[in-house]
């Protein structure tokens, strides 16, 4: 037996659970790999720079990654747009909230509103949008009578597989031309930054706190 080995491996879990004590990757085999991946990619494999708009300026890389987020989220939108244009469907939110109750199956409205990162009048707007429809139902919980299930129901189903086709196309498109190695990176990326900022978000804080709570807590030097 590699004795060696066997003490490097426990370091570098011991590393782990040391530099991941804000938990941006899960505290398992698969949050593991993917810290091993990124500090091999830091420490060994890595990349020239690329260049951003305005990187000769001055211009950081946290400018560009925010406004290219922007940028992205406005392209998926014109696309889901065009998806729903022949349907009875107001907003890609619509179709969302309905595919999300068919994957996970009932929650309570505001277990599907954080699901969907929306604060809670936007989410009640959409909610209250699809039982006008039909598509969803809802009934009281068997644990706190205050709180309403909601599911969705077959006419709901019917809606959404009618325009399954063209949501899966506007996906494929905002997708674009990126290799398939290309898709399994940019979805590992994306996942570390939605663990980073989904428990920020589940706090609430107050907008006028928010930034200066944020940067008290976390520290943003690499």
């Amino acid at each position: 037996m590699n004795y060696r080995m066997t003490k490097e491996v426990i370091d570098l879990l011991e590393q782990f659970e040391i530099e991941n004590t804000e938990s941006y990757y899960p505290a398992n085999t698969n949050g593991f790999k993917d810290w091993l991946c990124d500090k091999s990619l830091s420490e060994n494999k890595r990349k020239e720079e690329p260049y951003w708009e305005g990187k000769e300026a001055g211009r950081t890389p946290e400018s560009a990654i925010s406004t290219l987020l922007v940028h992205l989220n406005r392209y998926a939108k014109t696309y889901s747009k065009s998806a729903i244009s022949d349907s009875d469907f107001t907003t890609q939110e619509d179709f969302i909230y309905l595919i999300n109750l068919k994957a996970f199956g009932k929650m309570t409205k505001m277990e599907l509103i954080k699901k969907n990162i929306h604060d809670k009048p936007v989410g009640m707007l959409i909610i209250t949008r699809l039982l006008k429809q039909g598509w969803i139902e809802q009934e009281e919980s068997d644990i706190d009578k205050r709180n309403k299930i909601i599911s969705i129901s077959e006419k709901g189903k019917e809606a959404l597989n009618t325009q399954m086709k063209r949501i899966r196309e506007a996906t494929d498109i905002v997708a674009g031309n990126l290799t398939y190695h290309e898709k399994m990176e940019l979805i590992r990326i994306l996942n570390k930054l939605d663990r980073f900022h989904y428990p920020i978000f589940s706090r609430n804080i107050d907008s006028k706190d928010l930034i200066k709570t944020v940067y008290e807590e976390y520290s943003f030097k690499n």
